[in-house]
Formats: C-alpha cells, structure tokens, sequence
C-alpha cells in the first residue's frame, strides 16, 4: 500500500490548489457516469520516482462558515488516524489565525511527520508575510505558492523523505487476497466471521468499531486466501458521525491490497452516496468486484423484490455493471457459501487471456458492425487489438487517431468484449496507441 499524504487546513487556504499541482490535475475518477464522485479529493502520485496516495481533505467535507473550527478538528482527526505524512496549510496573505494555533496545539502532539505551510508567498519578496507563523514555535516553516509553485519542489523534497517505506505482507501468488469494504455497521465484520467459521474480528453494533485493518489467512476446499477486514471511523462518542465519510480512506488502503473487493450493502438503506464512492475506488483500482447485499433476511419480499432490487442497484452503480450480485444474511448463514464460490470466479476472470488472433477475429465484425464516428471530419481506423495484461484485462487498439475514440464508442467496445469474453467481475482497460508507434 502506497503511503497516505493528507493535506488539511481551514477552508479557501488553497489546499486543492496544492492538491491538483502535486497531483497535476489527477482526477479520483474520471467516469462519464452518474454516482461516482469527481471531487478533486484523492490521487496515486508519482513524484521524483516516489508514489504516495494524496488526500485533500477539505474535499471530504462541505464548508459551513458555523462550524469552520470543527471540521477542521475533524480534518485533523482523519490526519491523525489514516495519514502517515500530514501537510498543514495556513494562509500568509490572511495571517496567523486563533484556529490555526489551536489545530497546531492538536499536530504537534502526533508521532508521526506534519510539516507547516504558508500557503500564498508568491516569491522571494513576500517572504516576510511568513514571518508571524513562526509565532507558533515550530520549525521549519514552509513558505510556497500553490498556485504559482513557488518552494513547492523544495516542501516535497523533504515529505518524500519523511514517507515511510512499504512493509507489506509477502503472501503467495496462489493466495486471493478479499478485501471486506463499505459503510461503517453495514456487517463486514460479521461476513467475515460467517466465512471463517468463527469469531475471528469484534462485531458490535456501534459503527466503526474495527480500527485497523486485520488480515486473515484460511484455507477452503484446496483453496488459499486472505480476508481483510477494513478499519472504520472512529467511536461516535470520539469523533462526529460526520467523519463517516473519512472511512473512504481506510477503504482505499484495503482496496489497494486486494485482488477481490467485496462490496458490502445494507439491504435496508439501499445503495448510499458513500457506496457510489467506495465503488467508484474498486472500479478505478481495476480490481475485481463483487456487490453483496447483506441483512438480506429482513427485507419483507415478494417473487419479484430481488429483481427490483437488482435493478436499482444497476441504475445507480453503472460503473460497476460488470459486478456480479450476491443477496446474503451474514446473521443467518443465506447464500454465504456462494460468496467464495464467486471470488473464486472473478478471480479467474481478472486473469484471463485472450490470444491475438482470436480477439481479431471479433474486433473486424465490430468494427465493422458499428465503426467509430468522425474525429474533426476525418474517419478513424482501427487496425487491429491485443491483449497486453491482466488483473484488470487491458488491451491496446492501434488507429490511425487515438484521440479520436469518443467515450461512448469506447463503451461499446467494451460491451462487444464483454459478450465475447464475458470477464465477469472486472473492469476492462483500452490504451489507444498510433499505428507503428510503441509507447
């Protein structure tokens, strides 16, 4: 797992302006659909040969002018529990405020690295604008523009030698590693116990009552695998519920170890803004999903309740199309067995291959069934595909014009693979490259 770098301060001290530069422009999710976050809140960096997952948190949580101060305890809050550096911007055109030494008292205490940044010295001449900051009694302060980059190549010298290295678990390759994510107190705890048999994890009916992640490795049937337990938000009495969304964060860390991400819905609330944006992770990490509706045994059903149930999960999760569903009761035992039976399935689907020749075969009588639009007047060829990796399946498609695939004629490509190949549960990659040319 790639170390977390949380950016927090007040609002408007130009936390997403740093964001975006560090990230350059990365977006969590680019997907022309509806119920997956385009917020500006979360991005893989990749600088100087270094990656690290980058938060803004100020993109986790609306601004309300009558509760600046708490959002930003709550903001340093997920700092504390989830970032392993944490960026603490101020503003130098505004000055030191009361805030931020309060939420300075709050960092300084953490054991792990903050660094302080005065945000808005535009250059060399503005220098002293950042002088009153060292008011607060720490060293060093960071002066920088966000907007004009001005000391940011000199701040991220020092964080990406603060970043911790990564200490993950060697599993074997034979291993499927499920990652159990979703909503705080929507069952995976207990899903999980149901799996193994026993009580493996704490199951307790106050959300959020797992606090770090916790890997379990079991055999089934001749069968290797790892279950991860993601950690919730903190106790309700520790932290406001409105941190519930902070626990995307710790989804992240789990959905990036895994080969299988389990998607975990409470049959009773039905698909929530949160679910859309836990699932909208797994779609763009290009890991297998499956969605598993739980509590399934205290819905009052009918012979058509699953199907209308089914439908709307699709109406608002069309991403994730390609997702198998799962009806279950983790209380009861319902369908548990299928569970693995269908992590199985994906698993092999995500490492699929098929050969050149026989994806050609198909690709001419698409093309040629429905051949892509026009790009500026000009008519774009594809000449041939193959498949290049798996675990997500990608292929490249070699044309004439790669700029000149439209979203929707990527998706019926897409639809066409999908029919021939089926590859049931994973997301599907295009790279479209120039004829002649390797990249």
């Amino acid at each position: 797992m790639r170390p977390i770098v949380a950016i927090v301060g007040r609002p408007n001290v130009g936390k997403s302006t740093l964001f975006n530069r560090i990230a350059r422009g990365k977006k969590a999710i680019v997907w022309d659909e509806p119920g997956v976050t385009r917020d500006r809140n979360y991005a893989d960096v990749e600088w100087e040969e270094s990656c690290f997952a980058l938060i803004d948190t100020g993109g986790f949580e609306p601004v309300s002018k009558d509760r600046i101060f708490i959002q930003m305890r709550e903001q340093c809050q997920l700092a504390m529990d989830e970032a392993d550096v944490i960026l603490f911007m101020m503003d130098g055109r505004e000055g030191l405020t009361p805030s931020d030494k309060e939420i300075t008292d709050i960092l300084r205490k953490l054991n792990k690295p903050v660094f302080y940044v005065v945000n808005k010295i535009d250059g060399p001449k503005h220098e002293e604008k950042a002088f009153e900051f060292y008011g607060l009694g720490i060293e060093p302060i960071y002066s920088i523009s966000a907007e004009h980059g001005y000391g940011v190549n000199g701040l991220m010298e020092e964080v990406l030698k603060a970043l911790p290295s990564v200490t993950e678990k060697k599993w074997d390759r034979e291993i499927t590693k499920v990652a159990v994510v979703g909503r705080p107190n929507v069952g995976k705890s207990s899903l999980i116990n149901r799996l193994l048999g026993y009580k493996r994890v704490l199951v307790d009916e106050v959300p959020g009552t797992t606090r770090d992640a916790i890997d379990t490795l079991f055999e089934r049937d001749g069968k290797r695998y790892v279950l991860i337990d993601t950690a919730g938000i903190r106790r309700k009495s520790r932290i406001s519920l409105r941190l519930e969304k902070y626990s995307i964060v710790e989804a992240l860390r789990t959905i990036d170890r895994s080969d299988v991400a389990l998607l975990l819905l409470d049959s009773k609330e039905g698909v929530t803004d949160q679910d859309a944006r836990i699932g909208g992770f797994i779609h763009e990490k290009g890991k297998g999903c499956i969605l598993v509706v739980n509590k399934w045994d205290l819905i009052e059903k009918d012979s058509q309740t699953m199907i209308h149930y089914e439908r709307e999960m699709r109406d608002h999760l069309k991403y994730l199309s390609y997702a198998p569903i799962l009806f279950i009761s983790a209380l009861t035992g319902q369908r548990i067995k299928k569970v693995l039976k269908v992590v199985d399935h994906v698993s092999e689907e995500a490492k699929k291959r098929i050969s050149t020749s026989q994806l050609n075969k198909y690709f001419g009588k698409w093309v040629e069934k429905s051949p892509p639009p026009l790009y500026k007047g000009r008519s774009v060829k594809l000449n041939y595909i193959t498949q290049v990796s798996v675990a997500p399946p990608t292929f490249v498609i070699y044309t004439n014009i790669p700029e000149g695939i439209h979203f929707s004629y990527e998706r019926y490509l897409q639809n066409q693979i999908r029919e021939a190949f089926r590859f049931e549960g994973v997301p599907i990659r295009f790279r479209f490259r120039k004829k002649g040319k390797e990249k």
